[in-house]
């Protein structure tokens, strides 16, 4: 028997792999147009590892005017977690990454190159496995649990490098006679690839990334098909990368070290291999020491996280590149208003260390991004916040939506716009001193520097009886709180006090406090005059007049 028989035992119905490469062709695609992929497993929820990934992915084959894809890594079924796929496909959604191919739901997809599940591409594998088996490159292995423990026991006595390799893989010389004798007797068995490097001999690979590296060569006769006849990751992701035709492979640091494993399985498979980009880990400051984000140790690990504190997709997407490109911070300074769409990622501007995740800068990247939104942009994802998260938020937004988008309008659409919300989830409290119901039930006064009653009332008595017009504007009524300030002994101008403070009580800021936090029960809000046009003339003076009555 030769090689040739071997493999028709092994894979009598398996195609040749002709007729992949017809049906899988070149891309008809213009020069420099990279062709990406994310490909997760669907044992579990989207790490902020992986969105990374994914945005870079989608950013270079968008602004190339390539292809994304949406690939499923599903061989490790006995992970898998139910609506795996569809839990990915939306998560993606919901930072408004959607593919140009792949999947689109559990059991959904687009594009000509699929199936875009590895589970469903198993006698493409098959195929390709069965051409190396032809060749002599890959070879059924025999070993049982209980053999290969003994091998580590004996690699692990002597010291020396674990792994199947060498002397050390068992069946790699079998002849073939004995190894088609073992599998017409049923034995059980998993092709292994037979490599042809060795440890002492070196490779040169350039990564996009981190630029020159040097490897010893892979020596392992790793397993690339199981005894279920499904593949494992290296060999389906050379198969699925090739005949996809994916330029551009980025991933994180961890698979560095299977470079020259993946490297060789592209030489053996007769494939162009992509270019790799290894992106630097996102890290975690524990106490000034730098640790790898964790699943299990930090909630913003999980995406899922970002949608319950309510900070925008938008936001979250901003800061990832911000962590991706060094060049994306000076970018967005001299283009404060460009979409994002406009920044162009570069992958030699990527950072070869990881870069430290850093929850304070995302939200002051993401009150930058809400401070650009508009009262009813802010209305409508709060709203869609709200219904999944907080009922009674949804019941106070949905009462009178004019009234709250008045609210939410307040310092927006100005020069300076207000940067005061970093989340969704800080709204209610930014809002609910605007309803009477609530601020009635919830408020207590704290008036900071003046805090006699008797001065209290005396202020605000004076405002509401001779200074206050609900139909001012708002240089009319600056003019009548610096009138009441005067008239009660405190400075009209800041300024005038800190020049002679033994002559006055306080100066204009302590007066406009003493109505700030009488009719809002807060020291610091929003434009108070906007707050009071909103509130109306009835609210205003019921608010007054119930501190001005108390004992």
């Amino acid at each position: 028997m030769d090689y040739n028989e071997l493999a028709n035992l092994i894979f009598p119905d398996a195609k040749g792999i002709e007729y992949y490469e017809e049906k899988y062709p070149e891309r008809n695609l213009k020069e420099g147009a990279m062709v990406t992929r994310f490909a997760p497993s669907p044992t579990g929820f989207v790490h902020i590892g992986g969105l990374f990934g994914a945005i870079i992915d989608r950013k270079l084959a968008e602004q190339s005017k390539g292809v994304f894809i949406l690939r499923i890594e599903d061989t490790d079924q006995k992970r898998e977690i139910e609506n795996g796929t569809s839990q990915i496909v939306d998560s993606l959604k919901d930072f408004g990454i959607n593919p140009d191919e792949g999947m689109i739901g559990e059991n959904l997809d687009k594009g000509n190159y699929g199936p875009y599940k590895q589970s469903q591409r198993k006698d493409i594998y098959q195929a390709y496995a069965k051409s190396l088996i032809r060749r002599g490159l890959a070879y059924p292995c025999f070993c049982t649990t209980q053999e290969l423990d003994e091998i580590r026991e004996k690699q692990e006595t002597a010291k020396i490098r674990p792994g199947y390799y060498g002397i050390w893989a068992k069946y790699r010389n079998l002849p073939i006679d004995e190894a088609a004798e073992k599998i017409k007797n049923g034995e059980a068995y998993i092709i292994r690839f037979k490599s042809q490097g060795r440890e002492d001999r070196r490779i040169k690979h350039k990564d996009v990334i981190k630029g020159n590296i040097e490897f010893p060569e892979n020596d392992q006769d790793i397993v690339i098909i199981k005894a279920d006849g499904l593949p494992t990751y290296h060999f389906a992701h050379a198969v699925d990368d090739h005949l996809m035709r994916v330029t551009h492979v980025i991933r994180g640091d961890e698979w560095v070290s299977s470079i020259p494993l993946h490297l060789e399985l592209f030489k053996a498979l007769g494939f162009k291999p992509p270019k790799y980009a290894h992106t630097a880990t996102i890290m975690k400051d524990e106490n000034g020491n730098k640790r790898k984000i964790s699943k299990r140790k930090d909630p913003e690990a999980a995406v899922s996280y970002y949608h319950e504190e309510g900070i925008p997709e938008e936001a979250v997407v901003e800061y990832l590149l911000n962590i991706a490109n060094s060049n994306f911070e000076p970018w967005r300074r001299a283009n404060k208003d460009a979409d994002i769409s406009e920044f162009k990622l570069e992958l030699n501007k990527m950072s070869v260390s990881g870069a430290v995740f850093d929850m304070v800068k995302l939200l002051d990247v993401s009150k930058n991004v809400i401070s650009k939104f508009t009262a009813e942009k802010i209305y409508t994802e709060t709203l869609k916040w709200a219904k999944r998260y907080d009922r009674e938020l949804e019941t106070i937004l949905t009462k009178n939506k004019e009234y709250a988008i008045k609210i939410l309008n307040i310092e927006r659409g100005g020069n300076k716009p207000r940067k005061d919300i970093s989340r969704w989830s800080e709204i209610k409290h930014s809002i609910q001193y605007m309803y009477d119901d609530i601020f009635d039930k919830n408020t207590s006064y704290e008036f900071q520097k003046i805090i006699d009653n008797d001065e209290i009332k005396s202020i605000l008595k004076s405002y509401i009886e001779k200074h206050f017009d609900i139909n001012d504007d708002k240089q009319d009524w600056f003019n009548k709180m610096k009138d009441l300030a005067e008239e009660m002994g405190y400075a009209r101008e800041v300024k005038e006090y800190k020049t002679n403070p033994d002559a006055y009580k306080g100066h204009i800021g302590d007066i406009s406090t003493v109505i700030r936090v009488a009719l809002t029960g807060r020291c610091n809000t929003p434009d108070l005059y906007e707050i009071m046009q909103i509130l109306g003339k009835k609210s205003i003076e019921r608010r007054i007049n119930k501190i001005c009555k108390e004992n």
